[in-house]
């Protein structure tokens, strides 16, 4: 069965438009706030927006995410705290909602109960940056079972090792741009065109392409080969604005709606 995540990349598909994917930092600046950002990113026109689990060791996150995530944790943010907020918004959220998670948190939780409270609220899917491929096979199995999806990561890497990673994964590929960080690039090191080509000989799930993507053109220019475009540091920077009062809701909602006409 069809999870909302997958049936929203079938409709792109048979309509031939590109997704956009939206990252935001839960708890930045307060879990009060997350059912305006999610609505306004809706409303923008995210097809699938990612929402980061704040940690106090990041590994994956440049700056500006790291800052996001270190204000939340310090405005009392908790994983509790975020499911009870999430169980609220689902009920006027209807956008597919996929968790950045670092799997430290998931395991000081407790591995059953987070998947369990993942369902019970309405989360699609899991992307764990510091869970290797080698162990990730139970957690995809109970994943499966509650129809969410481990999405998968991957970065420039030999053909092989992509074929690995994409084998019988779901949901959408997240591939990174480059190696190291998120945060806005000005320029990228690599052929995203023939990398994103050597994935699509693996796979037949959406890729997505994400890492340093921070103003239209590129998302556009990037757009016309991947089959969606993740766009993170740019969101999370109009949020920290919107917590000093330097920039409201339907900014974020005009952010996000400009990417996504740029990539239709």
């Amino acid at each position: 069965m069809e999870n909302r995540m997958e049936k929203t990349f079938s409709g792109l598909r048979e309509e031939n438009k590109k997704g956009l994917i939206g990252y935001i930092t839960a708890g930045d600046p307060n879990l009060d706030f997350l059912k305006s950002l999610l609505k306004a990113m809706e409303d923008g026109g995210a097809d699938v927006i990612e929402i980061g689990v704040p940690f106090s060791d990041p590994l994956a996150d440049g700056p500006v995410i790291q800052k996001a995530a270190q204000r939340a944790l310090k405005n009392g943010f908790s994983v509790d705290k975020l499911f009870d907020t999430l169980k609220d918004i689902r009920k006027e959220v209807s956008t597919p909602l996929v968790f950045l998670v670092y799997y430290n948190t998931i395991f000081a939780y407790g591995e059953e109960k987070f998947i369990e409270k993942c369902a019970a609220c309405g989360i699609d899917g899991l992307i764990i940056p510091d869970l290797p491929l080698e162990e990730q096979e139970v957690l995809k199995a109970d994943l499966k079972k509650v129809n969410m999806s481990l999405i998968p990561l991957v970065a420039p890497t030999s053909e092989e090792r992509i074929k690995n990673i994409v084998d019988d994964a779901s949901g959408f590929v997240y591939c990174v741009t480059s190696l190291g960080v998120t945060g806005v690039r000005s320029e990228f090191s690599i052929d995203l065109r023939k990398y994103i080509e050597k994935i699509r000989k693996n796979t037949t799930l959406p890729l997505c392409l994400g890492f340093g993507i921070g103003d239209v053109e590129k998302a556009k220019e990037f757009s016309v080969f991947a089959d969606g475009i993740i766009i993170g540091s740019v969101l999370v920077k109009k949020v920290e604005e919107i917590g000093k009062g330097e920039a409201t809701i339907v900014d974020l909602r005009n952010l996000v709606k400009s990417f996504k006409d740029a990539i239709l």
